[in-house]
């Protein structure tokens, strides 16, 4: 049996978007790319290390693979947390 705590807890928990769609997707993909395109610019040393091999280096500032996976991280910090917040809001 489930505890009448669960129970009470369950009505106040808001819809978190258990299903996962493609604008969800392309939120959090948008992110990512923007993180690409600023964080390789602002970084104090974004060359050291070995270069991630990209399509277009000039455009995303040729990263090393440490800046690529700082850049990746941050995008996916801002996607959920945008994702989070549009779906709250009732948005999508």
């Amino acid at each position: 049996m489930m505890s009448s705590i669960l129970l009470a807890a369950q009505a106040t928990v808001p819809n978190s978007g258990t299903t996962w769609n493609l604008t969800e997707a392309a939120i959090i993909t948008g992110a990512c790319i923007l993180c690409l395109l600023i964080i390789p610019r602002t970084i104090r040393y974004p060359h050291v290390g070995p270069k991630m091999p990209l399509p277009f280096p000039s455009l995303f500032n040729n990263p090393s693979a440490a800046t690529f996976l700082a850049a990746m991280s941050a995008g996916h910090l801002i996607g959920t947390g945008t994702v989070l917040g549009l779906t709250n809001l009732g948005i999508i």
